[in-house]
């Protein structure tokens, strides 16, 4: 049972309340933000207490979505109701962002209306809500890129190159007193997130790999959709045979609308896709990677005789030639004692800067091609730099995107789709690997 609804921005600002019960008061908003600020360190808690309120909540697109009960409610099943109206909520709007909240929140309102009667959750289906919401989504923008960060690949914003081949997966779901006129357009997303670790020495300690297969589905007439995956797909340690590229994963789990009757022998996903976002395919490999990891460093950490630290950084990027990586972003934490940084970049297109809060050097690259290898010569100035001060360097993260890369090599043979689509229609396969948590030790 829930007893209040709302969405928060970064900052606190206050963009969507809903009380559906009036158990709480409005200061419930104020006291979660509080709480969620105050906490130090790693990632807050979903479930927080006051007094006799739970607050539970996740991120996606940048903000906060709450919700609270007074009562012995399921925690994972809020949980899961909040995952589903974010999923709404992109169906519906086009992306995740406080933006695109601000400008529908009347449709916002509307949903919840809609989703939730006094505290009790009624229905979190695209199809059945069409029917009922009359509100129409205003579009942020007519030009909206991937949102890699939060793998929300159907809308959001990036810094980087378009690699969307048209607004279509981040426009919004046409309800059924809309206009009809839209494109027959049905995209699927390869996507993976990478967990990686590599000690000093430069040996792979551990590499965990979770993907999944997103569905964004605009077209109402389509009763069926099969998705063929590679013929050489194996789930678990069992032998591989024949002569296609070998892909192996160790577990598999697949959503309940998806039919396996032709998966076992051909590898084919059968679904009836409902307008909206589905995750029709996930996957995981664990301390096992197909290849080499897509990134290697090699670095040199000393005193020079001014009494500085010097950082000689040499990064190799292990992608496929005609592959590249953009949004890479290095960091590497330094002594308490830094004060200044100095720094010589091997092109013009990188930056660095030392965040004196965070006691870390940041290290920008907007892209980097496979098999090329860039490096950085930072120089600190450190107060009461020793012997000491050089164990504080380390160990360096990374972040970065991987566009049309799986790690796994899980790659989409086919899409077909019945009956036939009359008129022009369009299907896109895209894939992506980003890091999830990507460490070097040094």
């Amino acid at each position: 049972m829930i007893s209040q609804v709302f969405i928060l921005s970064s900052k606190g600002d206050h963009l969507i309340y809903k009380d559906f019960r009036g158990e709480a008061g409005k200061d419930a908003v104020n006291k979660f933000y509080e709480m969620v600020t105050a906490l130090t360190g790693g990632q807050p808690p979903v479930v927080m207490k006051h007094k006799e309120l739970h607050f539970v909540h996740i991120r996606q697109g940048g903000l906060y979505w709450v919700a609270t009960t007074k009562a012995d409610a399921s925690p994972f099943t809020i949980i899961e109701f909040l995952n589903r109206l974010t999923a709404l909520v992109k169906d519906y709007c086009g992306c995740l962002s406080e933006k695109s909240v601000q400008m529908n929140f009347a449709l916002i309102y509307e949903l919840l209306d809609e989703v939730v009667d006094f505290g009790y959750i009624q229905t979190t289906s695209t199809d059945i809500l069409k029917n009922f919401i009359q509100t129409e989504a205003v579009s942020s923008k007519p030009f909206s890129l991937f949102d890699l960060s939060n793998v929300g690949l159907f809308g959001a914003d990036t810094q980087q190159n378009k690699v969307a081949p048209s607004a279509a997966a981040t426009r919004p779901i046409v309800s059924s007193q809309g206009e009809q006129g839209g494109k027959n357009e049905i995209f699927v997303d390869v996507i993976e997130r990478m967990s990686v670790v590599i000690g000093a020495n430069g040996v792979l300690m551990k590499a965990d790999i979770e993907g999944e297969i997103r569905v964004k589905c605009y077209m109402p007439s389509c009763s069926e959709m099969r998705i063929g995956l590679n013929e050489e797909f194996s789930i678990g340690k069992s032998q591989l045979s024949g002569y296609g590229a070998a892909v192996r994963v160790d577990e598999c789990s697949f959503h309940q609308a998806v039919r396996l009757d032709e998966f076992d022998t051909y590898r084919i996903l059968k679904v009836c896709p409902s307008q909206g976002e589905q995750t029709v395919m996930q996957y995981q490999l664990c301390d096992d990677l197909p290849t080499a990891p897509p990134f290697r460093l090699f670095p040199s950490i000393e005193r020079d005789s001014g009494g500085r630290l010097l950082m000689y950084l040499k990064l190799r990027c292990d992608l496929p030639p005609k592959s590249a990586a953009i949004n890479v972003s290095i960091t590497i934490p330094v002594p308490k004692g830094s004060l200044r940084l100095s720094q010589e970049l091997s092109s013009p297109d990188q930056s660095a800067e030392l965040q004196p809060k965070n006691k870390a050097v940041h290290w920008e690259i907007p892209r980097f091609p496979g098999g090329a290898q860039l490096s950085a010569l930072f120089k600190l100035e450190v107060s009461g730099l020793s012997a000491a001060s050089l164990q504080e360097v380390g160990p360096v993260s990374l972040s970065f995107e991987l566009p049309k890369y799986t790690s796994t090599g899980l790659q989409i043979r086919f899409l077909r789709l019945s009956p036939i689509q009359p008129g022009p229609s369009q299907r896109w396969v895209r894939y992506v690997t980003h890091s999830d948590s990507y460490t070097i030790r040094i």
